[in-house]
């Protein structure tokens, strides 16, 4: 195993880590477990293009990673009353899509090359942010102000990214825009 996914590993342990101090009420454990998910999401992919180390594990892992860390911060957070449950939703439909697309392309045993957009990044980097944005409250609570501005940009992201998905999905397969 290579150190990029051993660290892309330790991040999906992390993930339950971090629900237990959120739904124990421990939020600055949970701050510090999330910002490790966070931080390590972007060194991971560093070391492997640093070290040469990219895998097919890891282009699978790694965005599995991020996904079971996101959608159970928005889950746990949506569901103890910090952020609101439609932006929960929509992160976790946007992922759900993606998946699903996956195991069609892999049920149709038609390939996939798995390599996020600029838009996918972005909305994956602006997930991270807003998670550790509300769970800095105590320590920083006049940023309460931007919330409903950083959740709707979160929300934009996430449905653009979505949709960007979708599309290029569909794309792959013949059965979107460009073929018609």
């Amino acid at each position: 195993m290579t150190i990029p996914n051993l660290i892309t590993a330790i991040r999906i342990v992390l993930a339950p880590v971090f629900v237990i101090y959120l739904i124990n009420s421990q939020f600055l454990a949970a701050f510090i477990v999330f910002l490790i998910c966070a931080v390590s999401d972007g060194l991971d992919g560093i070391l492997a293009r640093v070290f040469n180390q990219k895998s097919k594990l890891g282009a699978y892992m790694d965005p599995l990673a991020d996904k079971l860390v996101l959608v159970a911060a928005f889950v746990a957070l949506s569901i103890i009353g910090i952020l609101p449950p439609w932006l929960a939703v929509t992160v976790i439909a946007r992922d759900t899509m993606i998946l699903l697309g996956i195991s069609v392309f892999f049920l149709n045993r038609l390939e996939i090359i798995i390599k996020p957009s600029f838009l996918s990044k972005m909305t994956t980097w602006a997930q991270f942010v807003t998670v550790l944005i509300v769970l800095s409250e105590c320590y920083l609570p006049s940023v309460t102000k931007l919330y409903p501005y950083i959740f709707y940009v979160t929300g934009l992201l996430t449905i653009g990214s979505g949709l960007h998905y979708m599309y290029s999905g569909l794309k792959m397969i013949g059965g979107g825009p460009a073929e018609r």
